[in-house]
């Protein structure tokens, strides 16, 4: 760990700027809470990424008007999409909206060579996760096919799944889950192609199997959107005998955002 004064004066070299935009970042006293919140953003960018707070689905973390009666009824609230599909995990929340600069940084991670976004995009997404994190939880990403491993370098899901296990000290197994068979894209597929696409590709490591017996599990990934690729996930886990399964994921998919 670096300590103070050489942290101090690496800042004055080396200004911190916005992850979306490279322009430079405030620090210090002066910060506003505002810019804060953004955890790496400049206050413009921060203006243009939706942090999800307040009133979400319980099962998927999108964001939900809230009427202001709630009330008990919050932890299980459920938006419509989860109301109309049967997920097989738990509970499950995400950081931001997939739009504006959130979906830029999404697909910066995943396709732009950035994994040095990772730290930063796991703190948002441990901070959002936090409510449904259980101690002894194990915290496993939704994998990648060799195939698209080798044209990535690198599983964003498993970058921060690995940081936020971190910070929350929790065990993470990056190769918990396994794709079976390389599948087309999911992108410009309708919700039923997207479950059939992704229909017995993932499967458990058989040599890791015996390590998640009746635990639960904290199912990590960058974007959800029809919920396909989680729900294969966490139906793996479930068969192979884990506890109950909870989501995690960075950017939710939304509809008119």
């Amino acid at each position: 760990m670096l300590r103070g004064p050489v942290k101090a004066m690496l800042r004055m070299l080396y200004p911190p700027q916005c992850l979306s935009c490279g322009q430079a970042v405030a620090s210090g006293p002066d910060v506003t809470p505002a810019q804060d919140a953004g955890g790496g953003l400049c206050p413009e960018c921060w203006q243009e990424t939706c942090f999800i707070s307040g009133l979400a689905c319980a099962s998927c973390g999108a964001p939900l008007a809230d009427d202001g009666h709630s009330g008990a009824q919050e932890q299980e609230t459920r938006c419509d999409d989860c109301l109309s599909v049967a997920r097989p995990w738990h509970h499950g929340r995400a950081a931001i909206v997939y739009s504006g600069v959130g979906r830029e940084l999404v697909l910066t991670l995943k396709h732009g060579d950035r994994p040095d976004l990772a730290p930063t995009l796991a703190l948002w997404l441990s901070q959002a996760a936090a409510p449904v994190i259980r101690p002894g939880m194990i915290v496993a990403p939704v994998p990648l096919h060799f195939r698209r491993l080798l044209k990535r370098r690198y599983n964003q899901s498993a970058l921060l799944a690995r940081h936020l296990a971190g910070m929350q000290g929790l065990h993470h197994l990056p190769d918990l889950l396994l794709r079976r068979r390389h599948t087309p894209g999911q992108d410009h597929r309708g919700v039923a192609d997207r479950f059939a696409n992704i229909s017995g590709a993932v499967a458990i490591n058989p040599r890791r199997a015996s390590r998640i017996a009746d635990k639960q599990v904290l199912l990590v990934d960058d974007v959800m959107t029809s919920g396909a690729t989680l729900a294969a996930a966490a139906e793996a886990l479930l068969a192979a005998g884990s506890g109950p399964v909870s989501v995690a994921v960075l950017a939710r998919a939304v509809k008119d955002a």
